[in-house]
């Protein structure tokens, strides 16, 4: 025989029980009281290598991704109440994924310019990078770019497809550059005598110095200064929030905070402290 509850019991109950909502993301970052815009816990694709330093990187100790990158998106997060979804993405094609809308956006040490604008959104710059040279210790026949120019007989090492690239062309036949698929087998290149110099971001070439201080330098004044700004597909909604909390990070100094973690003298970690990700600027 069935067993009937009487309703008013079971209206009791619902009333003793607590009301319950949509359950908020485990990654869910800040809250809608404090968020600058509420982006209602909104996940957010973010592609990234997890090879550049010091912007993203897996430590070999741990295995835990880290980086300038990580850092700042979670505190954009935390301001816009978002879920960051981390995923890793070879840097070749990266920027035509995000314009694809593979991805809701990059982070990767991504250097503004105006045929990347064709394609994709920019967000505001959030730092300055400036291009030097990288070359073995005691390198005494150039002391900068245009001395390297001046020697047909030099050969300079680069990344396909990043800002360096394009720099080195801008100065020299392509009979005098060798392109590499990464920045480390350039850098293989330079110790092993294949190639004289490499033109590099410098705060990617810090990294490179490390365990290689014996071996490597930086020289010369800087080649250009470049803005850097993570990329959206065009038309995102994301990019006024995402300035407006750059901009928020600005204003109260974390954004200062960060890049002097990060770009400072006390950040140690080198290129021999992290994996290889999938994939070896940008």
């Amino acid at each position: 025989m069935r067993k009937f509850i009487p309703l008013l019991v079971l209206l009791l109950v619902a009333m003793a029980l607590p009301a319950c909502g949509p359950a908020e993301p485990e990654d869910c970052l800040g809250t809608a009281e404090d968020a600058i815009i509420d982006l209602e816990c909104r996940e957010i694709t973010v592609a990234m290598e997890n090879a550049y330093l010091p912007f993203n990187y897996i430590e070999i100790e741990t295995g835990e991704p880290g980086g300038w990158d990580y850092d700042a998106i979670d505190e954009i997060c935390t301001r816009l109440h978002c879920t960051p979804v981390y995923q890793e993405a070879a840097w070749e094609g990266m920027i035509q994924a995000v314009a694809d809308g593979q991805f809701d956006m990059a982070a990767d040490g991504i250097t503004i310019t105006d045929d990347r604008a064709e394609i994709v959104d920019f967000s505001i710059g959030y730092i300055n990078i400036e291009q030097r040279l990288l070359v073995r210790l005691g390198e005494d026949r150039f002391t900068s770019i245009e001395d390297f120019v001046s020697n047909p007989d030099l050969v300079m090492g680069t990344q396909t497809g990043t800002t360096n690239y394009e720099t080195a062309i801008q100065y020299l036949p392509e009979e005098q550059i060798q392109a590499f698929e990464q920045f480390p087998f350039a850098v293989q290149a330079l110790i092993a005598g294949d190639v004289d110099a490499v033109i590099i971001d410098e705060v990617a070439g810090q990294g490179y110095l490390g365990e290689n201080a014996d071996q490597l330098e930086l020289v010369g004044p800087s080649i250009s200064s470049d803005q850097l700004g993570f990329i959206f597909p065009k038309g995102s909604d994301l990019v006024e929030p995402f300035n407006a909390a750059i901009r928020s990070m600005m204003e109260d100094g974390t954004l200062m905070a960060l890049n002097t973690q990060y770009f400072g003298p006390n950040f140690t970690l080198t290129y021999d402290d992290i994996g290889e990700g999938a994939y070896g600027e940008e």
